[in-house]
This record gives C-alpha cells, sequence and structure tokens, in this order.
C-alpha cells in the first residue's frame, strides 16, 4: 500500500515523465536544430499554430540579420504581444478552436504579407497544429455565420482529426495545398511539428502547402453540413516544397521514457495510437494497468469527446482522467495521467488531469455522480475539486496528448 509520501512522489515522478516529453518536442529546439543541420538562405518568415511563437524564435536564433520579415499568427494566450512591439515583426492572435472574423483577418493578413515580399525572396513556413482554425480565406459563397456553425458542429462531433480537415479543406481557398496559388515563384520551405496521426503533412494544420489526396473517402455528415461542401480546389500549378517534421509525438514519447528510466521505472511503451471515445479508451487502459506487473506505461494519441448541447468544463483529456478515476476508485497502486502536449485541453487552460483511487474521494462523489460529470462533459469541474486538474500553461509545441500510468509494487 502508498501511503502519503509515496504518493506524492509517484505523482511528481509523472509530471516529470510527462514534462520530458514535452521538452523534447519545443518549437524553439525543433527549429533552431533542423535549420542548423542544413543551409538556410535570408528569407521571411511565416509562423502559424499553437507554437507559432516558440517556432520564430528557432528561426531567428539561426537566421539573425537574415530573418528578413516576419508574420505569427497564434492562438490567443500563446504568445506574449509586447516583445514584439517596434519589431519588423506583425503578431497576431486569433481563434482557436472555433473560428471567427479574426481567422478570416489573419487569413487576409497572410496573403497580404505573402504579396507584400520582393518575388525572388525565399519563405519559410513553420507550422503547427491549431493553424487549421487560426487562419482563413473562406471559398466564395460561404460566410463567417457558416464558418462558426460548421466549426461548432465539427467539435463536438467526436470525428477524427483526419475527417475534420477533410471537411475544412472542402470550404477553404488556402487549405488542401490552396495557399501554393498566392506564392508566385518564390523559393519556399516548410518545417512542421505534427499533432496528427501517421504525422500526414496533409493534415497538419489542414495542408496549407501539402495537396489533398483525392482518394480519401469523407464522414458521414448531416445534409445541412454536405450542401455547403464543394469539390477541391485544381491542383496547384506549382510544386509543393517538401514537408519537414521537425517534432512529433515519436519524438516526445522518446524523451518521456528516457525519463522514466532515469528515475528508475520499468517502463512498457505501447505502440497503439490512442484514438476514439475518451472514456472508452480510459476503461481500456485502466484494465491494461491492473493486469500488468508493476512500472510505468506510455501511450500517445489523441481521443475524442461527442459533446452534449451545453457542455461544461473540460477536454478530451479532463474527460479521459475521470473517467479512469470512477475505474480506479478504492485502489491504492494505480495512477494515470493523461495531458495534451500543448499545455490546453479542449477550450480550457488546463492540459489535463493526474488521478488515483482517491480522486473521487477526495472530490465528495460517487460513482454514479462522476459519471454525471461526465455525461455532461464537465470532468474539469470535478478534477478541480479533486485536486488533479494538470496545468502547465502554453508549452510552445503540440504533439497531440502523452498518456503515462504507473502500477505500484506491493
Amino acid at each position: 500500500m502508498m501511503n502519503g509520501d509515496e504518493r506524492l512522489r509517484a505523482r511528481e515522478d509523472m509530471l516529470s515523465v510527462f514534462q520530458a516529453g514535452v521538452e523534447r518536442v519545443r518549437g524553439r529546439v525543433a527549429v533552431s536544430a533542423a535549420l542548423r543541420g542544413r543551409a538556410a538562405p535570408a528569407a521571411a518568415v511565416v509562423a502559424i499554430g499553437k507554437a507559432a511563437e516558440s517556432m520564430f524564435h528557432g528561426a531567428e536564433e539561426v537566421l539573425g540579420d537574415d530573418l528578413l520579415a516576419g508574420l505569427i499568427i497564434t492562438k490567443t494566450g500563446h504568445g506574449d504581444p509586447r516583445q514584439w512591439q517596434r519589431t519588423r515583426v506583425r503578431y497576431l492572435e486569433s481563434a482557436h478552436p472555433i473560428p471567427d472574423q479574426r481567422s478570416l483577418d489573419a487569413g487576409q493578413a497572410l496573403l497580404d504579407f505573402i504579396d507584400e515580399q520582393p518575388a525572388d525572396r525565399p519563405l519559410l513556413f513553420l507550422i503547427s497544429g491549431g493553424t487549421s482554425s487560426l487562419v482563413e480565406v473562406l471559398r466564395p459563397g460561404l460566410t463567417l455565420d457558416d464558418l462558426h456553425a460548421i466549426n461548432d458542429w465539427l467539435l463536438g462531433s467526436g470525428l477524427a482529426i483526419d475527417q475534420v480537415n477533410w471537411v475544412r479543406q472542402r470550404l477553404s481557398l488556402i487549405k488542401a495545398g490552396g495557399l501554393l496559388n498566392y506564392l508566385g515563384e518564390r523559393p519556399c520551405r516548410q518545417l512542421l511539428i505534427s499533432d496528427v496521426p501517421g504525422d500526414d503533412p496533409a493534415v497538419i494544420g489542414s495542408g496549407l502547402l501539402v495537396p489533398a489526396r483525392r482518394d480519401v473517402p469523407g464522414p458521414e455528415l448531416p445534409c445541412w453540413l454536405a450542401g455547403k461542401l464543394v469539390d477541391l480546389l485544381p491542383a496547384p500549378k506549382r510544386a509543393a516544397p517538401t514537408p519537414e517534421i521537425v517534432a512529433c509525438l515519436a519524438d516526445a514519447l522518446d524523451a518521456a521514457e528516457a525519463r522514466a528510466r532515469e528515475l528508475g521505472y520499468v517502463v512498457t511503451r505501447h505502440a497503439t495510437f490512442l484514438a476514439g471515445d475518451a472514456a472508452e479508451v480510459a476503461g481500456d487502459l485502466v484494465q491494461q494497468l491492473a493486469q500488468s506487473p508493476p512500472g510505468l506505461h506510455l501511450w500517445g494519441g489523441e481521443t475524442t469527446v461527442e459533446l452534449p448541447d451545453h457542455p461544461g468544463r473540460g477536454g478530451r483529456n479532463q474527460h479521459l482522467a475521470l473517467a479512469a478515476a470512477i475505474e480506479l476508485a478504492g485502489r491504492d497502486d494505480l495512477l494515470l495521467l493523461a495531458a495534451g502536449t500543448d499545455g490546453s485541453d479542449g477550450p480550457t487552460g488546463d492540459a489535463g488531469g493526474l488521478v488515483d483511487g482517491d480522486s473521487l474521494k477526495r472530490a465528495g462523489v460517487d460513482a454514479a455522480e462522476a459519471a454525471g460529470y461526465l455525461a455532461q462533459a464537465d470532468a474539469g469541474t470535478l478534477l478541480e475539486r479533486s485536486g488533479d486538474l494538470v496545468h502547465t500553461g502554453p508549452t510552445g509545441t503540440n504533439v497531440m496528448d502523452l498518456v503515462v500510468g504507473l502500477r505500484r509494487g506491493a
């Protein structure tokens, strides 16, 4: 049995393992290493996504005065606008996960920035998760109300990210490689932090510079939404730059595994990519932990949650953590952490949750009451009561989610 000190130490170790995974894939480190590994000419730099500011700093480190102009578009709260005042860099904060007028303004700012560059100036694009919502140029006939309604539906649909992007690409003039049509003959390079299964560059940021495959079937959609979609744009006339993945989930798992071994744990790294309903995944993970010998377990992926009409506070990782807490109730040998590497879980400012067998007890609820919080997608409210929220703040990266499980020995 674990006493209070042992439980605290176990929780600290799990957080350390998670943080080590995040550190490995920070945008600044990943971009700097990529640019030092291959000669980088003087260029105008465009950084878009939750990790945009961090990635931009990595380009600054290497390019120095050869960074000729800059545009940063990131999620509100994921950068520091004060540091870009009185610089040549234009800094914009935009909307995520639901796009709004700022997303359209940012899309136009992106096109304007490209148009302002000399016809022969190289462009360096730094793209990370969140880009799909942060910048948009709509197809003719679509309105901001359409965009908002569609993305609101997508957010609660439970669809996987590749299916979500299949829809988004059919609304846009810049997704699915459409941005290539605005580059002219300017040399172009793209560095990507992957937040998608399989690290498919056509899905990262909805593929601004990567034409989409045309043989991918779409999801089943309600009639009102399907009626607003159109075919993909014609293939761009210019060649797409080779996508360079500079950080991904596997990198984070490598670092998390190394840290766990440093701490003295026997580590099992599971190859299975976590996907599907978060609560169902939680049940499977707890069962695996319960049937395993003592040690630390690592998984990665991105689950989904189908939201009710009026969801409460939380995100997919908090949902998974609370579902796990229900399964763990009363056990003193199992703990589970689920958190987003970007530091923000769904629309919240928390990364996820770290739960154990006393989580429900600390929150003052039984399993049935906790299940009610799950049904209302309000896991964050209960996890705050139990003291189990994981809060990191914006991390400067985004490679999906890490799950750390621990089974203590007798």
